[in-house]
Formats: C-alpha cells, sequence, structure tokens
C-alpha cells in the first residue's frame, strides 16, 4: 500500500467539499481526480502531502511528491541549484542532473528558474517531483502550460513510475494517458 484514504472529508472555509473518500493505491497504481472548479481535487492532494488535515477520516501514506500550482523552486537560482536544494534534503542529489534530462531541461540547468517560461517552469517541477525518489506522486493539473511534446512526455515519466512500483495521483481537467486508472469523482461532476 502506497497510499490509503479511509472515510476521508475535507471542509475549506466553513464549507464541506467531500466526505466518506475511501481510496487505496498501490505499486504501479494511478487515480484520477476529475470534477468542476472548487469540487476540491487540489485540496484533496494537500491532504494526501500532508499539507492539510482531513476534517474527518484518516490518511496513510509513505514518501511522496507534490507538483502544486507552483513548481515550488527558488526564483533567483539556476535551476540545477533551486533542484539540488530539494534533493539535498531528500537525500537524491544525485538524481537532480538525470531528472532534468528526464523533463528536457538539462541545456537550461544554469538558467535562473524565474527566466523559464510557463511550460518549462512546470517541467522544472516536475523534474522535483522525478528527482524526489517518492513513492507516491501527486500531481495537481500537471499539463498545465506544456505544449503537445512536453505532455507525451508527462505520460511516460508517469508510466515509468509506474512500472518501477510507484503510484500516482492526478489531478485534471486535460486527459492524459494513464492506463487501468481509478476515477475518483468530486462534486458530482467530471
Amino acid at each position: 500500500m502506497i497510499l490509503r484514504l479511509d472515510q476521508v472529508a475535507c471542509a475549506r472555509g466553513g464549507r464541506l467539499l467531500f466526505a466518506n473518500l475511501d481510496l487505496t493505491l498501490g505499486r504501479g497504481d494511478a487515480g484520477v481526480v476529475t470534477g468542476p472548479n472548487g469540487a476540491g481535487k487540489s485540496s484533496l492532494l494537500r491532504l494526501c502531502a500532508g499539507l492539510l488535515r482531513p476534517f474527518e477520516g484518516r490518511i496513510e501514506t509513505g514518501s511522496r511528491a507534490l507538483l502544486g500550482e507552483q513548481c515550488a523552486l527558488d526564483g533567483e537560482r539556476a535551476l540545477a541549484a533551486a533542484l539540488a536544494f530539494w534533493a539535498t534534503l531528500d537525500g537524491t542529489r544525485d538524481r537532480v542532473e538525470p531528472a532534468l534530462a528526464a523533463v528536457d531541461l538539462l541545456p537550461l540547468a544554469d538558467v535562473p528558474v524565474r527566466l523559464l517560461s510557463t511550460g518549462q517552469r512546470r517541467r522544472a517541477g516536475l523534474a522535483r517531483v522525478v528527482a524526489s525518489g517518492a513513492a507516491l506522486w501527486l500531481l495537481d493539473e500537471p499539463a498545465n502550460g506544456l505544449d503537445t511534446a512536453s505532455i507525451a512526455r508527462l505520460e511516460a515519466l508517469v508510466a515509468d513510475h509506474r512500472a518501477a512500483g510507484g503510484a500516482v495521483l492526478v489531478a485534471t481537467h486535460l486527459p492524459l494517458a494513464l492506463p487501468g486508472g481509478a476515477t475518483i469523482a468530486l462534486g458530482g461532476a467530471a
């Protein structure tokens, strides 16, 4: 088991977003969180990342990495140095260069993060997740700002992570190839 949610409820701003959510992801599994804006997709990922506490229920997970709305990298640092900061905390510093190569950003390793385009910053955030070595990837709208080739690269990275025994939980409005992925529909609409 990589992730288990047992009767999880989430309330934000005094409003119950969802309740009674059960989910288990094991090695190689994927979950796709769908729903209208404001249904709690991002909140669910933040709960799983340990950044929010559930209103009710219990969440069990091990190592995890979150790709949120922002890439969570210091804009003033060179891309490789910004990634190395997190990789040092994760004990995975040797994974920075391969992660940059995996998202086709190795040629920009010395460029300050603030100078990257929207799509490049998104891929840099994905590189941070890849370099983390986490068993569970929590990806919030990972295809936002990506071109067709970068979306294909994202799908391949997710497939490789799953094939290596990892799991992924993705909140998205855009279609992504996640064969066999379970759908978690929030808010009664997809």
